[in-house]
């Protein structure tokens, strides 16, 4: 983060001190020889705003203390208790934009799918079965029998059977599906949330829906 922060601001030289990053590298097997360099992009700001994308709470945290925002992975309006803790560092301004999957949908079934299928992925598959991250982060939001449940079927082969296994109710609170109404509807919860901003993944006309029904 330092090291990005002199870049943009075009300090010379870049240095850093730290134990993983050091510039110039002056430890084991170094010749001696290494220069503190000059940037030589020209940003067109040097306070460009540094999000980091956190899931942990020591890295949730951390983003807190040292970052402009935040990117968590998975946010739930009607859990701010989940994070509380972990936030109260962040400074004024400080920014949470989670990437929200929106699915107008007048069957709530099929509009829920796409999440209950992305959820079962990571939740199931992304991971070592003893330790997965985004498998402890539903826990910590509530459904830890069902996130237990979710990688037992995935890792046994049952793909289909883990997806369908995903509580709609946790798939629900971390997006925006339905029909344009009760999304409209839902839009306001996220309003009186810590959130600042979504990311909306889609294209042009999912994004002009979109802007539609938060004006």
């Amino acid at each position: 983060m330092d090291i990005i922060r002199q870049v943009l601001a075009r300090k010379a030289p870049v240095t850093n001190d730290g134990e993983f990053y050091p510039l110039p590298y002056n430890g084991p097997g170094a010749w001696g020889m290494g220069k503190p360099l000059k940037p030589i992009t020209h940003p067109l700001r040097a306070d460009v705003p540094i999000f980091i994308g956190a899931e942990g709470p020591k890295n949730v945290t951390q983003t807190a203390q040292i970052a402009d925002g935040w990117l968590p992975l998975y946010y739930s309006p009607y859990r701010q208790e989940v994070y509380a803790d972990q936030l109260v560092d962040a400074k004024e301004g400080f920014e949470i934009s989670p990437t929200v999957l929106v699915n107008i949908n007048d069957d709530m079934e099929q509009a829920l799918y796409p999440v209950k299928a992305m959820l079962g992925f990571y939740i199931g598959g992304m991971g070592a079965a003893k330790r997965n991250f985004h498998k402890e982060l539903m826990a910590r939001m509530g459904f830890p029998e069902e996130a237990d449940r979710i990688q037992e079927l995935f890792l046994a082969g049952k793909q289909d059977e883990a997806v369908a296994a995903v509580p709609d109710q946790f798939a629900d609170e971390i997006s925006l599906c339905g029909p344009r109404e009760r999304i409209k509807e839902k839009i306001k919860d996220w309003e009186n949330s810590p959130v600042t901003s979504l990311l909306v993944h889609g294209d042009v006309n999912l994004l002009r829906e979109v802007s539609e029904l938060v004006l």
